[in-house]
């Protein structure tokens, strides 16, 4: 490993300083400073791994400088050594092969979260709150979640051997699943929230996200649809072409999504609508917040400058800056910034990061900028992400409610209570009864003493939100995670508050049409014109 990780330290540290280095032809043409400089890092990179008081790699000494030198561009350009480049691969694909289980860490052990209905794992009885004690024999007590993870997936039809520890059983159950294709799906609980809205979450950008939002579409229009409610939040972002994808749904035909500006030519380019899609001539309401990034911000800016929608929620982060992923030599990538996002109306999508650590606290206000104007007339600014039309915070939660999601004492009394007391319906409501029981577990579990329980529980709307997660936990338990989510939903004040924008909506989408149907009759006067009777060309 030595001289590999030494050549790759000369490369890397070469790409960083030259103009356009990470092209090869370029390597070449050093000037007597940079090979001096490069010959000083090596050395360096020597020195660090024969002389350091503690044992360190080649691989360790080059993937620091690199991360640091790196931190001197801007917060998003980033090196991937090998793991994180395949990982970041892996999950932009549209599936893998794999049990069809949500995982994670609860109690420090690892947890079924759910399993995917129509999965392996769901036909082998898999169920939620199971405890994956071993993996192929192997303890998971020690192993990360990424690790856990990559020890469940593997190739089509090769079988996996987990042992479980469920609530009720007094010995371990081993059971042998055979892997399969499992849908990475981003696009989730589509579903009609009342009569005549439909509702789905996007969770990030990837491969098929385009193609799952337009059967999302379809299949809420088939339920009846007359009124979209797209959710954003927490979204960080995710393929460009895909972002691209989705907003060719909603915007009208031939109109700008996003323009990027940089510093080359290559970087400066527009891309618009090519109407691939049936017209959604719906109202629409779009809903975000501080975590919605980078694609969500141009789907969401998008919409708003086309005045196709109505954006709410809060203001979202403000990442606009470009990265073009160039892979370099063993397995490794890098992740390099080469322009920024400008929404259709002009707008930066970038906020301000000349402090990196006021930039992820989001410490800093977006700056106070000229305001651009959208189709319908409308001022919209921007220089730090896309404020909604419409601010809409999320509800204040009690700090023990804090506290016991935080503990996972939601999820753990719901597996419980379902293994206790089976739910059959989906009507199912939990009352008086529940949430003693649930108050006397806390106690038995220690998550808090008589006073503190009983004075976070007298207040009316903490009481409904317990009661609210234990319902969901409790679904999620019994029916799985679509029912999970829609209890959630149902009782998220966000997303309700959002319903009332519709309103707002469908003034917006009659606006819309008026212009449009402005514009198709200037369009048609000029073509009646047109003159037919010379049989020469008629130039327009």
């Amino acid at each position: 490993m030595r001289r590999p990780w030494r050549i790759a330290a000369a490369v890397l540290f070469a790409a960083t300083l030259v103009t356009g280095g990470l092209i090869g032809e370029k390597l070449l043409a050093l000037n007597d400073t940079t090979r001096q400089n490069l010959r000083q890092y090596t050395e360096l990179v020597e020195l660090a791994h024969s002389r350091y008081g503690t044992e360190v790699t080649y691989r360790d000494v080059v993937n620091s400088s690199v991360h640091g030198m790196l931190r001197t561009l801007d917060p998003h350009t980033n090196f991937l050594p090998p793991e994180a480049y395949q990982r970041m691969r892996d999950r932009q694909q549209g599936s893998f092969f794999g049990l069809g289980i949500l995982v994670g860490i609860r109690n420090d052990q690892l947890t079924v979260i759910a399993p995917l209905a129509g999965t392996p794992a769901s036909r082998m009885g898999v169920r939620a709150g199971d405890v994956i004690w071993e993996i192929d024999g192997e303890a998971t007590e020690t192993m990360t979640l990424d690790d856990a993870v990559g020890k469940l997936k593997g190739p089509k039809d090769t079988q996996v051997t987990i042992t479980i520890v469920r609530a009720g059983l007094d010995d371990p159950l081993d059971i042998t699943i055979t892997r399969a294709e499992i849908p990475l799906t981003t696009v989730r609980y589509t579903h009609m929230i009342d009569p005549t809205t439909g509702y789905f979450r996007i969770t990030e950008f990837s491969r098929e996200t385009g193609q799952e939002v337009e059967q999302a579409i379809q299949q809420l229009r088939d339920q009846g649809m007359q009124r979209l409610l797209v959710d954003l939040r927490d979204n960080g972002g995710g393929l460009l072409d895909q972002a691209i994808e989705v907003a060719d749904q909603f915007v009208p035909n031939e109109t700008k999504i996003v323009e990027t500006r940089g510093r080359i030519r290559d970087s400066f380019q527009e891309y618009a609508a090519e109407g691939r899609h049936e017209p959604l001539d719906l109202p629409v309401v779009v809903l975000v917040n501080g975590g919605s990034a980078s694609a969500s911000e141009i789907l969401s800016g998008a919409i708003q400058d086309h005045d196709v929608g109505v954006v709410v929620g809060t203001p979202t982060w403000g990442k606009g800056l470009v990265q073009t992923v160039y892979g370099l030599s063993y397995g490794a990538a890098i992740a390099l910034t080469t322009a920024k996002y400008y929404t259709p109306s002009g707008r930066l999508i970038q906020r301000d990061y000349s402090s990196v650590y006021d930039y992820y606290a989001h410490n800093t206000a977006p700056p106070e900028s000229e305001p651009e104007t959208a189709d319908l007339g409308r001022e919209v600014y921007g220089g730090g992400g896309i404020t909604p039309d419409l601010i809409i915070e999320p509800e204040e939660t009690h700090e023990l409610l804090q506290f016991l999601a935080a503990r996972n004492a939601f999820f753990r009394f719901g597996v419980e209570y379902s293994n206790r007391h089976p739910v059959e319906s989906e009507a199912w409501q939990p009352g008086d009864a529940v949430l003693a029981e649930f108050k006397s577990w806390l106690r038995t579990e220690e998550l808090g003493d008589e006073a503190e329980i009983e004075e976070a529980f007298a207040d009316e709307l903490s009481r409904q939100q317990a009661l609210n997660r234990i319902r969901a936990e409790i679904f999620n338990s019994t029916f799985g995670n679509d029912a999970w989510y829609r209890v959630i939903a149902a009782a998220d004040n966000q997303i309700q508050e959002a319903l009332e924008a519709f309103d707002r909506a469908e003034q917006l989408l009659a606006q819309r049409r008026g212009l449009d149907d402005g514009a198709n009759l200037i369009l048609t006067n000029l073509e009646g014109q047109v003159s037919t009777d010379s049989s020469e060309p008629v130039e327009q």
